[in-house]
């Protein structure tokens, strides 16, 4: 049986999209429920694939490292295979998002680094996959929306 939401459910959902990191004595106060059921729900919405997981969006912290954000769209030899490229492309940690496009190219890769060198060391091994025709890479100038 399907685990439908309801308005606490969503409302804990929505706390934990704007602080993953928030305690749940924090979303037991703002939900009006114990500690101890905000626990069972956040389990029950994990269990269901509600919370398929949790991540951290780094910063600059202390220092003042810069991100190189490139965006890189692969062209594929063949539109319905490429699975294997896709499993490349899991074991690469600066590789961030993989989307399946449509229109002229398959996918759009974000790839972050603190160095550029390190991008294009990436562009070259994704060009160099088997099935990938071709690429084309473009690097972000800034970012102005981050969520």
């Amino acid at each position: 049986m399907k685990y439908l939401l309801d308005r606490v459910d969503e409302q804990i959902l929505g706390l934990l999209r704007i602080n993953a990191r928030a305690s749940h004595a924090d979303l037991s106060a703002k939900v009006n429920l114990s500690r101890n059921a905000v626990r069972v729900r956040i389990e029950r919405l994990e269990r269901e694939g509600f919370i398929k997981g949790y991540t951290i969006v780094t910063g600059a912290g202390g220092n003042d490292k810069h991100i190189t954000t490139a965006l890189i769209f692969v062209y594929r030899h063949d539109r319905m295979k490429g699975g294997e490229i896709i499993l490349a492309l899991r074991k690469i940690p600066e590789v961030v998002a993989c989307d399946v496009m449509t229109g002229d190219f398959d996918l759009v890769l974000r790839v972050e680094s603190p160095e550029a060198d390190r991008i294009r060391q990436i562009w070259q091994l994704v060009s160099e996959l088997p099935g990938v025709r071709d690429t084309l890479t473009a690097f972000a100038l800034s970012s102005v929306i981050r969520k």
